[in-house]
């Protein structure tokens, strides 16, 4: 075996689950506080492709990070202000009920949402309900809070069990909520510094072109003096900064949204925050037909269980699935790593065109391969021949995760051709091939995948 080949699987034994990163390229790297919002539902709204882009690539950003040494906060950022709780409590008075609402909190109140919604554009009653009951809630009535604050606890209980499937956590749940006052005091702290201008509708703008530019104007506060998504997103990095002194904060979102954090960075600037300029904007591109057999996706559970049953029956054709102890577990999974690498691929920034046939294939460049490689290297004693540490350096500056994708696909490749030449590895070839388990465990973990032992 030659002595760089012997050096370089050493260092992978020694390493263990920090190979790659003790390297050189990483050495002096100051330690930072990152905080990274991402998944971001909107309660009572559907949770669609877009949020579980959101939640893999935020992940695996915090994930990244966290592995680089950093200290990291992950916010879930929940959409649970705004006119659509007009509609809500409005709605659920009309046709909600408390036990579909115990039981299946996230499904019933999207199912309420949807028929007020309808009833709203026949009925001007309706909506001037909705009004009014969102006015209330912004002027902080008991009744209208205690029945805004359940359907956010039965909701967020619901959000805390499917992210846990997903293998994905929390260190703060908040909100847009948490902002509702705040946002008043952006408002008065844009009026004085002279940025705030009135519209002949009553509304409030920030002219940020600085000339009158119709097209660069954001608006921050509504003719009835409620606040605005943007006036919550300035309350909240403003808040954010205070609590965590942070020196990055990331937002994963997709591109559809890359004018509002433009917006929101530069009056951040122009109100005297000079660290807005630490404000990162990941965006992603669009996922074209993910369905599931009941038809278009509607929450995050959806999605999951079709992977678990789509998994189930790939899995049902292979011997050792029904000796697993829990062969749901291992389909899920397996299917979430699939899931995970069909996304992971490209560039983040592109769209795709999605398929549950392409995702499950067993061969080829997929997550399903990834996973049946891992368990079998366990009993077989690859040739490392780029380095892990390399390919990692390259997903911290543009936080893609296609770069360890790559790699890892790359290394599958060169144990496949090992198998078939596996004897001339001679005595070395347990060490060789734990270690490359090692590393394509490292590498999937840090994309948010969790390996498989058995299949």
């Amino acid at each position: 075996m030659p002595f760089a080949f012997q050096t370089v699987l050493q260092q992978v034994i020694n390493d263990g689950s920090k190979y790659g990163l003790k390297s050189e390229l990483f050495s002096g790297l100051p330690q930072k506080k990152v905080v990274v919002e991402f998944s971001s539902p909107n309660v009572a709204k559907k949770f669609h492709v877009g949020h579980l882009r959101s939640t893999i690539i935020g992940n695996f950003i915090a994930n990244l990070k966290e592995a680089l040494g950093h200290q990291v906060t992950r916010i879930n950022y929940l959409g649970d202000w705004g006119m659509q709780f007009g509609l809500l409590g409005t709605g659920f008075q009309l046709f909600g009920y408390e036990e579909k609402l115990q039981s299946n909190p996230l499904q019933h109140l999207f199912e309420v949402y949807v028929q007020v919604n309808k009833e709203a554009t026949d009925d001007k009653n309706i909506a001037k309900s909705a009004h009014e009951f969102f006015q209330r809630l912004e002027l902080g009535d008991t009744q209208a809070l205690a029945l805004w604050q359940k359907f956010r606890d039965l909701s967020v209980g619901e959000y805390v069990r499917i992210y846990k499937r997903l293998g994905v956590h929390f260190d703060e749940y908040s909100g847009e909520s948490f902002y509702r006052e705040k946002s008043q005091e952006v408002l008065k702290l844009l009026d004085s510094k002279g940025l705030l201008q009135k519209t002949v509708k009553g509304t409030a703008v920030v002219d940020l072109s600085g000339n009158g530019d119709p097209s660069s104007v954001c608006t921050v506060m509504r003719s009835d003096g409620t606040s605005l998504y943007a006036t919550r997103d300035l309350a909240a990095a403003i808040d954010r900064m205070d609590k965590y002194n942070f020196d990055t904060m990331i937002y994963v979102t997709d591109k559809g949204q890359k004018k509002h954090f433009q917006q929101v960075f530069q009056m951040l600037q122009m109100m005297g925050y000079d660290w807005a300029e630490r404000c990162q904007h990941v965006p992603f591109g669009v996922v074209q037909g993910m369905k599931t057999r009941r038809g278009n996706v509607t929450f995050l559970e959806d999605v999951l269980n079709e992977i678990q049953s789509r998994m189930l029956q790939n899995m049902a054709s292979v011997k050792t699935t029904r000796e697993l102890e829990n062969p749901q577990e291992t389909a899920e999974r397996v299917g979430l790593a699939a899931l995970i690498i069909q996304d992971f691929k490209g560039l983040l920034l592109s769209d795709y065109q999605f398929s549950w046939d392409r995702v499950f294939q067993s061969r080829g460049d997929t997550g399903v391969f990834l996973q049946y490689t891992h368990p079998s290297l366990a009993n077989r004693s690859c040739h490392i021949s780029f380095r892990f540490d390399e390919v990692l350096y390259r997903s911290s500056q543009d936080l893609q995760p296609r770069h360890i994708v790559s790699y890892l696909l790359t290394l599958r490749y060169f144990i496949t051709l090992l198998f078939s030449d596996i004897k001339d590895i001679g005595d070395a070839r347990l060490h060789l091939f734990r270690a490359v388990r090692s590393v394509l465990a490292n590498g999937m973990k840090l994309l948010g995948i969790t390996p498989v032992c058995r299949m």
